[in-house]
């Protein structure tokens, strides 16, 4: 069973939705029993971190997600939350990864809305099968800088860490659940982890 973060963000359904089509059973649960029980976590989002992190913290959820054990996967506000901290609400968050998120500089298209390549810097399991030029969905205004844990850039005004893998921690700041057939296949990817 595949527990999804129910917190105070958006966008859960869909990643459901997205798993059963692939065949996977999950839960959208903020219990953390239930959470360390599951085979493998996402935690999913479309929000504000500030907001998000608090709710977190009100339920205790943010001491659950560091103790996962098992593989976890984070999605856009999710791969944010899993950071350091956050410019957005000048927020601390998760100290999963090492990167900072930072807002984006008010030029070109802010936020950072549709499909958009990125730069493999490893070859990876969770990017098995995946071409660099391969188009993946993208939603956010807010960006998470290059760490050590970042194994593929995206190029948006700047570079920024698009997924970012440390230990049994994944992350992706593109949405794999609007992401077609690319997507289905970095979910899929994590499924086999």
């Amino acid at each position: 069973m595949i527990a999804i973060i129910k917190y105070n963000a958006g966008n859960i359904a869909s990643v459901q939705n997205a798993l059963a089509r692939l065949g996977a059973t999950s839960e959208i649960t903020d219990d953390a029993a239930t959470i360390l029980r599951a085979d493998k976590v996402i935690f999913p989002g479309v929000g504000e971190a500030s907001s998000a992190m608090a709710y977190l913290r009100a339920k205790g959820i943010d001491e659950t997600i560091r103790k996962i054990k098992k593989p976890m996967l984070g999605i856009c506000l999710g791969l944010q939350l899993m950071c350091m901290s956050s410019e957005e609400g000048n927020t601390a968050c998760l100290g999963i990864f090492g990167a900072r998120v930072k807002v984006f500089p008010p030029k070109d298209k802010v936020p950072h809305m549709g499909w958009n390549n990125f730069s493999m810097l490893q070859a990876h399991p969770i990017l098995r099968g995946i071409k660099e030029e391969d188009n993946l969905y993208y939603v956010h205004r807010y960006f998470a800088s290059l760490s050590k844990e970042t194994i593929a850039t995206c190029d948006y005004i700047q570079k920024f860490s698009t997924v970012l893998h440390k230990d049994n921690f994944y992350a992706t700041q593109f949405h794999p659940e609007k992401s077609a057939e690319t997507g289905a296949r970095i979910l899929q990817n994590f499924l086999d982890l």
